[in-house]
């Protein structure tokens, strides 16, 4: 098939790529070319022998669609990135607008409206500003890390070179990020390249005491952070941390009186608090950004993920104006010169508007909470089921442990679930869902059943 790609109208040139890609597309032929051309992300691509990739041709609402028709309810989110669903109207008529008017401009030396307003929207909504950009989370980790080293440079504290963050952490997987990282499935083998870092307690709740409630456990934690700054503060730059969910940690879930504890301990000892809510803000905590719950303001915001409603890539980390008052000098030394080419790039910030846009149309915090309440009804079976331990929640995540001794536990979990349609990626034998806001009951209802049937399959093995 010839086709003429017009880049003036973005909907007829989807609509022709889409069909050309049908004609001459099957999910056999996209995998075997993936497996020969690609390197895929978290993946042993040895793998691919037994556990075959899924070639998807095409997202609406909820669901990814293969090339074969087979639908996949993406539970969740893309990896923590989606927000309002594949193909969302309302992000897609932002996007071909801004395509009409300006796609990328270098943001050294130059500047945009998308930019400035979203900076503008973000600084209000944090607290925070000045929004300095990237195109990752792992990128927006370093920013901040090298933002707090250098202010202590600049204002005469050029001993404050440490970073602290939490056991079982997650914060990227650059060098700086995986410093600060406590996976040893990630950070291990890159361990002679990193610098070194210090990890105090978590106060996820499901490490602590027998008979020990999850505030009096962080209130616990808290004190083991302050025993070691009080040591330490004068070499300590920042403390890092993902406030009240650690992710990758399988959905570990804490106390919010341990960032209030933190906030003040920072404080007391002048180190930096830097919240990474790369994946916990916009929404997926309860609130748009965990620390809300809190009632704190860090020093630094780290921001990515479903920033842009999963569309294009974009990180934005913003600080106080003492901060950036530290480097705004006539000695360019002084100066914070971390760039990336696509820093600030317009077609990512309009995303990012128009999903901002759609929060506050929408009322989504609010319309989250009934989502949730509506969901946990619909889950209760789940979370009785003999085989389910640590069923929790927090705003629009849900997670629980799966008692199994199968070291395979994960994948052959993830494979149930694609023969059942649904798109589900269990950390270790934790099970999460993280949908986007848009699941219907009959979606919800769908999930809930379909993870039931894999635990009443392994249940009888």
């Amino acid at each position: 098939m010839r086709y003429v790609l017009r880049l003036s109208s973005g909907q007829a040139y989807y609509a022709r790529l889409t069909v050309a890609y049908n004609d001459h597309m099957n999910n056999e032929q996209l995998l075997n070319r993936s497996r020969a051309a690609v390197w895929h992300p978290c993946t042993q691509m040895k793998s691919m022998e037994t556990l075959p990739l899924v070639p998807i041709a095409r997202g609406s609402g909820a669901w990814l669609i293969d090339f074969d028709g087979k639908r996949y309810l993406d539970a969740v989110s893309s990896w923590w990135v989606n927000l309002f669903g594949h193909g969302n109207p309302r992000i897609n008529t932002a996007l071909h607008a801004q395509l009409d008017t300006l796609e990328h401009v270098m943001l050294a030396g130059f500047t945009h409206q998308p930019v400035i307003e979203l900076s503008e929207r973000l600084a209000a909504l944090t607290g925070l500003g000045h929004a300095f950009y990237a195109s990752d989370g792992a990128s927006a980790t370093e920013i901040a890390l090298k933002m707090s080293f250098h202010f202590w440079r600049n204002t005469g504290q050029p001993a404050k070179t440490r970073f602290i963050s939490l056991a079982n952490s997650y914060h990227g997987e650059t060098l700086g990020a995986l410093s600060v990282t406590d996976v040893a499935l990630f950070r291990d083998t890159y361990a002679p390249l990193l610098m070194h870092s210090h990890q105090v307690p978590s106060p996820d709740w499901r490490l602590a005491a027998p008979g020990q409630s999850a505030q009096s456990h962080a209130t616990h934690c808290a004190q083991a952070l302050d025993n070691w700054l009080a040591q330490h503060h004068a070499e300590t730059a920042a403390l890092i941390i993902e406030p009240l969910v650690q992710c990758a940690a399988g959905m570990g879930m804490y106390h919010a009186s341990y960032l209030t504890q933190a906030r003040a301990i920072c404080e007391r000892y002048q180190v930096h608090l830097i919240a990474d809510e790369i994946a916990v803000g916009f929404g997926r905590t309860g609130t748009l950004f965990a620390v809300e719950q809190a009632g704190i303001r860090p020093d630094f915001i780290c921001l990515s993920k479903g920033i842009t409603g999963g569309y294009l890539p974009l990180s934005a980390v913003l600080t106080t104006d003492a901060i950036y008052a530290a480097f705004y000098d006539n000695d360019v030394h002084r100066g914070f010169l971390h760039s990336h080419s696509y820093t600030g790039n317009a077609l990512a910030c309009r995303a990012a508007l128009a999903t901002l846009d759609i929060f506050a149309n929408d009322d989504v915090i609010h319309a989250n909470q009934s989502l949730a309440m509506r969901f946990n009804l619909i889950l209760e079976p789940l979370a009785g089921h003999p085989l389910v331990k640590n069923f929790r929640h927090q705003g629009m995540i849900w997670a629980f442990e799966v008692k199994s001794d199968n070291p395979a536990f994960a994948r052959n979990f993830y494979q149930a679930a694609l023969q059942r349609g649904l798109l589900l990626r269990p950390i270790g034998n934790t099970v999460y869902f993280m949908p986007p806001y848009i699941l219907s009951p009959d979606e919800m209802q769908l999930l809930a059943d379909g993870v039931m049937s894999i635990l009443d399959a392994l249940a009888v093995v």
